[in-house]
């Protein structure tokens, strides 16, 4: 039976190299995003293997119900990656802005706990295996970043999570890229990470032995 991968900001960058990946390498992709048109055309690219589903991540009612229409639609849900993420136009705390904050910690922190708690239950009969966006930011300190402060929760949810997860023969990993050349930043970075690298990383985590939990990989640019 094929199996299939949801993914939260699935419409640009990590979220559609992930996609590329795992349908070359045989995987179904379910692609959860806000923008239906660029959901719509990442799908056409992929063909049949692909379903589009618009929604928006902060919202735990549309990510289930997301995923109870990838499970209706391919017959089943083996790995879910929890990459949705948003940065900040104004960094640190003196000068931050609170309303910025409050956006931040719904996607990056609420996001990601919603895409967990509506994959498990689908993932559970197959021992299937949860996917983190984490970052170089969360395993080092950035002078003010709450940013980087919320990636430290992925880190530290992701350790735990795997703990709860391997009672039943589940699995997850947190990717924790450096610098990627991404529509995350406002210009092009072309001599740091491709979206593609850490795709890799993805499936690499996603088709390890059943015997192997890949905990962590971290990714550094060498630029």
């Amino acid at each position: 039976m094929t199996k299939t991968l949801f993914i939260t900001g699935a419409s640009t960058g990590i979220g559609a190299a992930t996609a590329h990946a795992a349908a070359k390498a045989g995987w179904n992709v379910a692609l959860f995003a806000r923008s239906r048109d660029k959901l719509d055309a990442l799908a056409a690219e992929i063909g049949d293997q692909a379903l589009a589903l618009p929604g928006d991540a902060t919202s735990y009612d549309d990510q289930a119900q997301a995923m109870q229409k990838t499970v209706d639609h391919f017959g089943r849900l083996d790995a879910a990656f929890a990459n949705a993420g948003r940065g900040l136009d104004t960094p640190g705390t003196e000068a931050g802005d609170p309303e910025e904050w409050r956006s931040l910690v719904d996607l990056n922190i609420m996001g990601l706990l919603y895409t967990a708690k509506a994959a498990i239950p689908h993932l559970k009969p197959h021992k299937g295996s949860i996917v983190l966006t984490g970052s170089a930011a969360g395993r080092r300190h950035l002078k003010g970043s709450i940013y980087g402060a919320s990636k430290w929760f992925v880190h530290g949810y992701a350790g735990n999570l795997a703990e709860e997860m391997r009672e039943w023969g589940g699995r997850c990993t947190v990717i924790a890229p450096g610098m990627v050349d991404t529509p995350f930043f406002s210009e092009a970075k072309p001599d740091k990470l491709k979206p593609e690298d850490v795709a890799d990383a993805v499936m690499h985590a996603l088709q390890a032995d059943p015997r192997n939990t890949v905990l962590e990989i971290h990714l550094f640019p060498t630029n």
